[in-house]
């Protein structure tokens, strides 16, 4: 039995709907930018998040020329969340027909051929493919959460923290479950991976997503060799046919050569036969390492947080921690630079549901509310609320949550008995709430580890209501909360712009290839770093606002944490009494 599981409410209202994202930097005028297009020399993004796929095409400077989106959703089949192939395939054609529509509409062009392309995705996961190429096993999400044993093996062996959701665990996890198809196993890979693969033949990985199948080594270019060799020797893994670093991508930084579209790639994408092959394509991603593109975030201590389905937070290290921590991952920039991950399996999916509650309520008294007006209406209401929420917990869990040990989520409400219940206080608790796992995770990174950071850079759907999210944040963590134009453009915009920098590195060097430095950084050639074009070219003079803690607010929210930390035990119990 299949069950279809829908994570935002109704007629797919989100924070997306909410005040519409300003193009990061002016696109140029509509000749020029026509022309741009009609050469064959604007790049192209598309990220498959969790609930919708999202492309952007952009020029050299990161302007967005025109976007495109498809909204799916995740599935429950059996006890595993997935998305069939199918589905894939048929959101990734019709997000590009809704972008070569927009083209068209705003530019009076068609869409014909590409100067870059890049493909990112959710991270982690496991996506199994045999040696014709065939799915083995469904894809398994980062959501599923089923991985305990085999992800406890691999963290004391490499003595690093192994997470549930990362492909090496789900790999071991089937090995050790006896699961028929590991025997016939011949590529293991991500989405971003797999979609990149059938575009352009090529099995790589930019290594900000590799980083998230299994640890990278300190060179910041490839897989750790050594942990490999202990991997590899396990029993479980040692009896098996196949050679595990067969199984797994070649491993790119930003800026390298991952190959060209070809001509059944490019059938794939535009059916219709309009999009010509030849576009030079960047190392596939995944969206932790194109929001922290998309927020500059890609220099030791910054950071940058994306909020959606799921939330991460991306702090870039100045050094090594002090040793494995369980609630802390260890992944890579798409440069390469070493970075600490705190991820939490939810968000705003809860949020978005009290919220299309709301919208339910609003219409049955005959006064329906745009999502603009609610959204900020409920936010505001929110920034207005007591600084500790007056009592009132929530637990967002749809899913479990491995940052606070909830094997199984079930949404709670919650309030103390002598709570101050008003709409100020529930909506001030939704608001940390949302953030609630990312702050006990980030309490770790930042308290107990003493890892420094001067600014925390924001971007997803729920800071586009101005203000009131990123205040809570940065009550929540304690640093300053930087949002910029992009913050609502997201990950496609960010591997928009890989993509150009890659076409933009090919263009300098006169020829599409690249290597990494020892300290991580991207040095290819002669062309700038990735850093470097972010600063100088995408990010010059954008605005960029701040919020530092308030001083009340960090005290409220500190009060808040320590009542939702009490309240844990009655989070993790859900899972066991209610189905």
């Amino acid at each position: 039995m299949t069950e279809r599981v829908v994570t935002w409410f109704s007629d797919s209202m989100t924070h997306a709907d909410v005040s519409p994202a300003q193009s990061p930097s002016p696109a140029p005028g509509g000749d020029d930018a026509a022309a741009l297009i009609a050469a064959g020399g604007a790049h192209l993004g598309i990220e498959l998040g969790s609930t919708r796929i999202k492309a952007a095409l952009v020029d050299g400077t990161g302007a967005v020329l025109a976007t495109g989106s498809h909204a799916w959703e995740n599935e429950l089949v059996g006890e595993i969340w997935t998305y069939s192939l199918d589905a894939v395939w048929a959101g990734i054609r019709d997000c590009y027909a809704d972008l070569a529509r927009d083209v068209r509409a705003q530019h009076g062009t068609e869409l014909t051929a590409l100067g870059g392309l890049g493909i990112s995705a959710m991270m982690h996961g496991y996506l199994a493919l045999d040696a014709d190429g065939e799915q083995l096993a469904e894809f398994r999400t980062w959501r599923n959460t089923f991985t305990t044993e085999a992800a406890a093996l691999l963290s004391e062996t490499l003595a690093q923290n192994i997470p549930l959701r990362w492909s090496i665990s789900h790999l071991l996890h089937a090995v050790q479950q006896g699961e028929e198809h590991v025997e016939r196993l011949d590529f293991l890979t991500t989405l971003a991976g797999y979609v990149h693969w059938r575009l352009t033949g090529r099995k790589v990985l930019g290594v900000g997503d590799a980083s998230g199948m299994f640890p990278i080594g300190s060179s910041g270019d490839a897989f750790d060799a050594e942990l490999l060799e202990r991997t590899s020797a396990l029993e479980p893994i040692a009896a098996m046919p196949w050679s595990l670093p067969d199984l797994l991508p070649e491993v790119l930084v930003a800026g390298q050569d991952a190959g060209h579209l070809t001509a059944e790639g490019a059938a794939l994408l535009d059916p219709t036969g309009m999009l010509q092959p030849g576009a030079i394509t960047a190392p596939p991603e995944g969206d932790a390492g194109t929001g922290m593109v998309a927020t500059q975030a890609v220099e030791p201590r910054t950071g940058n947080v994306s909020a959606g389905t799921s939330a991460f937070a991306m702090v870039v290290l100045e050094g090594p921690l002090s040793g494995p921590r369980e609630e802390i991952d260890l992944v890579t920039t798409p440069s390469g630079h070493p970075v600490a991950m705190i991820h939490t399996n939810n968000c705003t999916t809860d949020l978005d549901a009290w919220l299309g509650l709301f919208s339910q309520f609003a219409e049955l008294i005959g006064a329906p509310q745009s999502a603009e007006d609610l959204y900020g209406a409920l936010f505001s209401a929110g920034a207005d609320g007591d600084a500790d929420a007056g009592g009132v917990l929530t637990y967002n869990y749809i899913s479990g949550e491995h940052q606070t040990g909830v094997a199984s989520g079930r949404p709670l409400l919650v309030r103390e008995q002598s709570a101050r219940f008003t709409l100020e206080n529930f909506m001030r608790a939704q608001l940390y709430g949302a953030f609630g796992a990312l702050a006990v995770g980030m309490d770790a990174l930042l308290k107990d580890e003493g890892v420094r950071l001067d600014v925390m850079y924001a971007h997803g759907g729920i800071f586009r209501t101005r203000g009131v999210a990123q205040q809570v944040l940065a009550d929540a963590l304690g640093v300053p909360v930087a949002l910029g134009e992009s913050a609502g453009e997201g990950g496609a915009w960010g591997m928009a712009l890989l993509a150009a920098h890659t076409a933009r590195t090919a263009a300098a060097d006169g020829a599409a290839s690249g290597v990494a430095d020892g300290s991580g950084a991207t040095a290819v050639g002669g062309a700038q770093s990735l850093s470097a074009y972010l600063d100088e070219i995408v990010f010059a003079g954008q605005d960029i606002t701040t919020r530092s803690p308030d001083t009340a607010g960090r005290e409220g929210h500190t009060t808040w944490l320590g009542a939702y930390r009490d309240g844990l035990p009655l989070a993790r119990r859900a899972g066991d009494l209610l189905h």
